[in-house]
């Protein structure tokens, strides 16, 4: 597991009383909330596989459509 690095960050008087109630309720710290909802939040808005393979072989030594003519042209074997 990576070291954990310290963040300084600012919440509204609302938003920490509703974070130090979710924490009672689940007995955990506010860090751990924190990691949980950051966790969260960058699962739910990660780029689309699509978005991540856009331009996947850019650093490839080797031409992208020679070498997916040449492996279909297997099939006509």
């Amino acid at each position: 597991m990576m070291t954990p690095v310290r963040t300084i960050i600012d919440l509204p008087p609302d938003q920490l009383e509703a974070l130090d109630a979710l924490c009672r309720r689940e007995g955990i710290s506010r860090a751990e909330a924190v990691r949980r909802a950051v966790a969260d939040h960058v699962q739910t808005h990660r780029a689309p596989d699509r978005e991540r393979a856009f331009g996947l072989w850019r650093a490839k030594p080797r031409d992208g459509v020679r070498y997916e003519r040449r492996l279909r042209g297997e099939w006509d074997r």
